[in-house]
């Protein structure tokens, strides 16, 4: 049986691990909304006031970092966006606002894009998030080739390239040009409409895990 002083000095551990535990939820949220999901583990260390060390005796890994707060980070919002675009009366207004709209979050918070990407097939929470909002852009796409509207070769894995492409032109361009990712939204939009098919695409459409290891590829220096 434990001592009072021990059960005290117990307690205290406690509580200094779940302080320790804030503070890094804390500083990785700011980061990863700052700089995505690669920023160094150091600099939410060094953020969030504590040791290398604490971080990893408490997380463990990036992974289950990054599962501790991604979803306040990003799925509610992704939810948010794919439900507002399902509830368009006109199916292909839907579809544009989706696109247009996942890639201004991406463009304003690149942890957005990392999640989306699904580039951390080891965060399980992650990849729940990425894998419902792969469903809900199906059904977003399904809705406007239903309607006619959306040519009927493009996949929910040409929609992730997409995404994945506007995001690297966002980050790469964010201190000479922050609005161009929006010229390549509206030149591709004018090009998915059904009267602007003009023949079959020269390649067949990407498999879901070719689409995630050409997603993984696309980088940019955080």
């Amino acid at each position: 049986m434990e001592s009072h002083a021990t059960a005290r000095r117990n307690d205290r551990m406690r509580a200094d691990a779940q302080r320790n535990a804030e503070k890094l939820r804390a500083a990785a949220a700011e980061l990863f909304q700052e700089r995505g999901l690669k920023v160094p583990l150091k600099e939410i260390a060094r953020r969030a006031g504590v040791s290398h060390g604490t971080l990893y005796n408490l997380y463990g890994t990036r992974e289950a970092l990054i599962d501790e707060v991604v979803t306040d980070l990003a799925a509610g919002r992704l939810d948010e966006v794919a439900e507002h675009a399902l509830s368009f009366g006109d199916a292909w207004d839907g579809f544009a606002y989706y696109i247009e709209k996942v890639c201004e979050l991406q463009a304003t918070d690149p942890a957005v894009a990392d999640v989306v990407s699904g580039r951390y097939p080891r965060a399980e929470l992650l990849m729940a998030v990425c894998g419902r909002a792969q469903a809900a852009s199906t059904r977003i796409i399904e809705r406007a080739q239903r309607a006619g509207s959306l040519r009927p070769d493009f996949t929910s894995e040409d929609l992730l390239l997409v995404f994945g492409s506007s995001a690297l032109l966002a980050r790469a361009a964010a201190g000479a040009a922050p609005g161009a990712w929006r010229r390549g939204v509206a030149f591709l939009l004018d090009g998915l409409r059904t009267e602007a098919v003009r023949g079959p695409l020269p390649v067949a459409p990407l498999t879901t895990q070719q689409m995630y290891d050409v997603l993984g590829g696309l980088t940019v220096n955080p």
